[in-house]
C-alpha cells in the first residue's frame, strides 16, 4: 500500500492547516489509519487514528480539542484537521495503515508508511 501524504507547509501559531493522505488502493476501507509525528531529536509519536468505519477514534492527549482525524473511503482518503496549531505542533506528520485491530497507539502495529509532510508552527 502506497501513501500520499501532502498539506504540510508553514503557519503561525493559532492558525489551522489540513493533512490529507490518500492511497490508490481500492482496500483502503479494510485499514485502521493513523497519524503521527516526528519532530527533531524525538521519536515518533501518535498523534491521532481512526478505525475502519471512523466510528472509533483516538486521539493523543496533547492534540485532543485542536485536532480532528476523519475519512473519506470512497476516495480512500484520511484527513487530519489542525487548529489552534503551536510551536510545539512543530514536525514531520506521517500518515499510516495498519491491517491490526488492536491498538492504535504504538507505530509498531502499523503496516505502510506514507512519506511524511513537515508542517513548521511559528511562534
Amino acid at each position: 500500500v502506497q501513501l500520499q501524504a501532502s498539506g504540510g507547509g508553514l503557519v503561525q501559531a493559532g492558525g489551522s492547516l489540513r493533512l490529507s493522505c490518500s492511497t490508490s488502493r481500492s482496500a483502503f476501507s479494510r485499514y485502521v489509519m493513523g497519524w503521527f509525528r516526528q519532530a527533531p531529536r524525538r521519536g515518533r509519536e501518535f498523534v491521532a487514528g481512526i478505525n475502519r468505519s471512523g466510528g472509533n477514534i483516538k486521539y493523543a492527549e496533547s492534540v485532543k480539542g485542536r485536532f480532528t482525524v476523519s475519512r473519506d473511503n470512497s476516495k480512500n482518503t484520511v484527513y487530519l484537521q489542525m487548529n489552534s496549531l503551536k510551536p510545539e505542533d512543530t514536525a514531520v506528520y506521517y500518515c499510516a495503515a495498519s491491517r491490526s485491530l488492536g491498538p492504535m497507539y504504538p507505530p509498531v502495529q502499523y503496516d505502510y508508511w506514507g512519506q511524511g509532510t513537515l508542517v513548521t508552527v511559528s511562534s
